[in-house]
């Protein structure tokens, strides 16, 4: 499918690359860290590198769905596609069934027509399930030159990293991503987790998600057989750049620092009716609890909401969130919350919520005999209460209102269940204390 053009002279380039890895090694972003240094001696390479998260539900998806793109000043832009296609083929994981890889280069990155459609498709990706066939429909219609091995799947990834280059002013943090040196692949990795938590405190909130206070775990350590040692996520290259240098571990191969649409909810849909709601898409949405929650085999926690019209579904708090099911329990029926999470088979899984109101709650107990102050007992079923001393009846229970332990406000899944796209609260400075950080 590729298309060497024969013109010379082209003074930039954005390569995009998607669905080199496998669940049993590589990653594509090593790909691009080994790329950025390799491709100087055929131009200069301009600005950041992206990483870019696409829908976090596809099932397609070998780990997190991410692809790269790289910007070059380049006037033998040949060289670099032969270059580029020749290490995807020597890199890439060609072995496993669901690597496929795919490679696009923009070199009319100024076509107003060629922003505007990739652009949009770069958005789509993120939110919305993209077919094969409408990649290579959007790489013939602007005579893009690419490559889809096997089936070409990941040419969806690698034209929605283009497209993301080309758009400007997005919401974006970076992660600074060290790799490990090749013979050591597939080994426990060797990082010293004390060194990790100390940069962590030196550097939150300007980097988050490298350790999880709360569930006392170190979570920016991968654990897949994958060239990553660790990443840092934050909100600036000195911040990522700092916690980093903190951090003492094996020997680095080499390291990147990727500007990413990770934490920042791209991936979200607003929407006002449960009917709108569909699988394999994010969404966030005001609803009212209309059932109590309740805990299922496996430990995850359930909670059914309703819009307005009536239309109800589930939300999950699945094991992997550990603590926050323990708020999700505190909800009862009627109160008013956001949900914000991804879909799959008609359950949001919930990545955050926010409580807007609270319902009130009573314990119910058998009443008081107002005659001689004994607690009433129950006459029977549909009988109301009655006093056993004095003989005095009743009907209704003794209600009495109670503290709710929960309050209103946004509250998130820890670090250790968070998706990739997920925005973090300490970015918007709304965290609450229940759960903890």
């Amino acid at each position: 499918m590729l298309a060497f053009r024969k013109n010379e002279g082209i003074p930039k380039m954005i390569i995009g690359i998607d669905d080199t890895d496998s669940r049993e090694g590589m990653c594509t972003t090593y790909l691009g860290a080994v790329l950025m240094d390799e491709l100087q001696q055929y131009g200069t390479v301009i600005g950041d590198p992206l990483l870019i998260r696409l829908n976090p539900t596809i099932p397609y998806k070998t780990r997190g769905n991410a692809s790269i793109a790289i910007r070059l000043d380049t006037d033998r832009p040949n060289k670099v596609m032969e270059h580029v296609t020749s290490r995807i083929e020597s890199l890439a994981q060609m072995d496993c069934e669901r690597t496929n890889p795919g490679v696009v280069f923009v070199t009319d990155t100024d076509h107003e027509h060629t922003r505007a459609v990739l652009e949009e498709f770069f958005i789509r990706t993120v939110r919305e399930v993209i077919s094969i066939d409408t990649a290579k429909n959007i790489i013939h219609d602007l005579d893009l030159p690419a490559k889809g091995y096997k089936n070409g799947r990941g040419l969806i990834g690698a034209l929605a990293a283009c497209g993301a280059m080309l758009r400007d002013g997005w919401d974006h943090t970076y992660e600074y991503l060290a790799y490990r040196q090749m013979a050591v692949w597939g080994t426990p990795r060797i990082v010293d987790e004390e060194s990790v938590w100390k940069a962590d405190m030196a550097t939150y909130p300007d980097t988050w998600d490298t350790i999880d206070q709360a569930n006392d775990l170190v979570v920016c350590v991968p654990h897949s057989p994958d060239p990553v040692l660790f990443g840092i996520r934050g909100k600036t290259v000195e911040a990522v750049t700092s916690a980093s240098n903190m951090i003492v571990s094996e020997p680095i191969e080499r390291y990147a620092i990727f500007r990413t649409d990770q934490g920042t909810d791209l991936h979200l849909i607003p929407v006002e009716k449960i009917a709108d709601i569909q699988d394999m898409h994010s969404y966030t949405i005001e609803a009212r609890i209309c059932e109590p929650p309740h805990t299922i085999r496996g430990g995850h926690t359930i909670v059914p909401v309703c819009d307005r019209d009536g239309r109800c579904i589930d939300c999950a708090a699945f094991e992997p969130t550990k603590n926050f099911r323990s708020l999700i329990r505190e909800l009862i029926p009627d109160d008013m919350v956001r949900v914000s999470g991804s879909v799959k088979k008609s359950t949001l899984n919930i990545e955050k919520i926010e409580i807007i109101s609270l319902a009130r709650a009573y314990d119910v107990s058998n009443p008081t005999c107002p005659s001689c102050g004994k607690r009433m007992k129950s006459a029977g079923i549909d009988q109301g209460y009655r006093c056993r001393k004095c003989g005095t009846r009743s009907d209704t229970p003794q209600q009495r209102e109670r503290e709710r332990n929960i309050a209103p406000g946004i509250y998130e899944v820890p670090p250790c269940a968070r998706r990739h796209l997920a925005k973090p609260l300490v970015r918007t400075h709304q965290a609450n204390t229940f759960p903890s950080r």
